[in-house]
């Protein structure tokens, strides 16, 4: 067996082959026509997990994206119908992130130019809000169009863009306020 013998340690335990050797193993026991096949549709499916990761990186501040449902499968040795199957699953993934990133995109820049007509002329916004998240900013903030001064603003035709504080508190309205610090005699 030449190089794929098993070694046994000082110990007497056996060693099993490594991930390089049984590659190895692999690539002897298959023609030299499908050894390249075969490379070079791995290369291909590594650079398409690469751009898929990048474009998951990319998403993820938009809201992520879809994830496919879990095959079951079993270990095994995949032959080139299958090496392009999963070659195909992950372009097909690839291009709906892109679209999905596009689409996401011009959402957004939909939204920051809506934002700049309110900011530049309110009465013509009267109560829109665009959401910090719509815009693609972190933040639980919204950037609301509101009458100045209440129900007299809104009859004067009085109106301002303001942005709200953010998220509301986390234990909401119905809790009582905190406990103050007090003296106790003993």
């Amino acid at each position: 067996m030449g190089e794929m013998e098993l070694s046994r340690s000082g110990h007497g335990a056996p060693q099993l082959p490594t991930a390089g050797a049984s590659a190895l193993l692999r690539d002897r026991l298959a023609d030299p026509d499908e050894r390249a096949a075969r490379r070079t549709l791995r290369d291909q499916i590594a650079r398409l997990e690469r751009e898929l990761a990048a474009a998951f990186v990319t998403a993820y501040p938009m809201g992520g994206l879809d994830q496919p449902a879990p095959v079951p499968a079993k270990p095994h040795l995949l032959d080139l119908g299958e090496l392009e199957l999963v070659r195909d699953a992950l372009a097909d993934r690839l291009h709906a992130a892109r679209v999905t990133i596009t689409r996401r995109a011009d959402e957004q820049a939909e939204k920051r130019l809506t934002l700049e007509r309110m900011l530049l002329s309110p009465t013509d916004y009267r109560f829109a809000r665009v959401s910090c998240r719509d815009l693609g900013d972190p933040g639980c903030g919204v950037w609301q169009v509101r009458p100045r001064l209440g129900l007299i603003g809104m009859l004067m035709g009085w109106w301002q863009v303001k942005l709200s504080s953010g998220c509301p508190l986390a234990g909401g309205r119905g809790l009582a306020a905190p406990a103050r610090w007090t003296l106790s005699r003993a």
